[in-house]
């Protein structure tokens, strides 16, 4: 498992962006309420850079969480803790004007790695109704699923794939509804999927359904595919405030190339619209390699491997 990590601007000074444009004030305006009170006492949420890249939220509260993969249940019990996420079932928000940073790893090890992308979808939109706002960095096992690695999916992460893509045919596709939505029908379609399978017994197609799940998976996470869509609306790199967010770590070099252009040539990739002639591109500082935005574990070694790296970078840039 990718450690997340969190990096003060302060250890790598970020530059400010030269070309990014306001995407969107995602505080409701002054006249919204909010338990009989008006919301808007701090300035509204500016987010810059597509996909989102730096964040400015005055006087707000921010709560970082790690990965989640597809463990549902402990994914509520960690968002209640932090004070963000009702403790009736319902999935309301309940952190107000505060601004929640999922640090990536959604993907992967679980059978419920759809339903917490969508509260997760469905919790953003809620906050940005009360002033605060959701945000996602992809990690590792993001990249990867979209790369079509599957080493390490869970085979409830398979049935749900095949579920979820039943059940937007009921929606007649209709994206933004369908994924918001899958929250809450989750659970019902997993019972019932178990209901079969006790009904089959001995003769449950197992391997049918395995085939099933690789390619609904494929068609879901593949470049241009409608999950790979979703996480291309999320950042590699994170700024809000003073705050650097990322999965893995962000070292000078990334800096230097710039987070902004990182986020755009994944989230391009992502979405099947690679600037390169060539299918294959992936963008490999961002993804690929030890020492990439989502695989980095320099910080968490000790900190003379971290200088024995610096040095060889120096050498190897002059």
């Amino acid at each position: 498992m990718a450690s997340a990590s969190l990096c003060l601007n302060s250890l790598v000074t970020l530059p400010p962006s030269s070309h990014s444009r306001k995407l969107a004030e995602t505080s409701c305006c002054c006249s919204c309420l909010r338990n009989g009170s008006l919301a808007g006492a701090f300035k509204p949420i500016v987010v810059s850079g597509n996909p989102p890249t730096f964040v400015s939220a005055p006087g707000r509260r921010i709560v970082a969480v790690g990965d989640l993969h597809g463990d549902l249940d402990q994914t509520r019990y960690a968002l209640e803790m932090a004070g963000v996420l009702s403790s009736d079932g319902q999935d309301l928000w309940t952190g107000g004007e505060t601004v929640l940073i999922q640090l990536g790893d959604v993907l992967d090890r679980g059978e419920d790695e759809i339903a917490i992308l969508s509260l997760l979808k469905s919790l953003d939109i809620q906050a940005k109704a009360e002033g605060g706002a959701v945000f996602q960095v992809n990690g590792n096992h993001e990249t990867m699923n979209v790369e079509r690695d599957f080493r390490y999916v869970d085979s409830g992460g398979f049935d749900e794939c095949v579920d979820f893509l039943e059940y937007l045919k009921d929606y007649h596709y209709d994206w933004e509804e369908a994924f918001v939505g899958w929250i809450g029908a989750s659970k019902r379609w997993k019972q019932d999927r178990s209901m079969s399978k006790n009904y089959w017994g001995p003769l449950n197609l197992v391997k049918d359904r395995g085939r099933k799940g690789v390619i609904a998976r494929s068609v879901l996470f593949r470049p241009g595919g409608p999950l790979a869509c979703e996480l291309a609306r999320h950042a590699i790199v994170l700024k809000v405030n003073d705050w650097v967010f990322c999965h893995g770590g962000l070292l000078p070099h990334h800096v230097a190339y710039g987070i902004e252009k990182m986020n755009r040539e994944v989230s391009h990739w992502m979405r099947g619209l690679s600037e390169s002639d060539s299918n294959a591109y992936i963008p490999f500082i961002a993804t690929r390699g030890y020492d990439s935005v989502v695989w980095n574990r320099l910080y968490s070694r000790d900190y003379s491997d971290l200088e024995d790296y610096q040095i060889n970078q120096a050498r190897f840039s002059a």
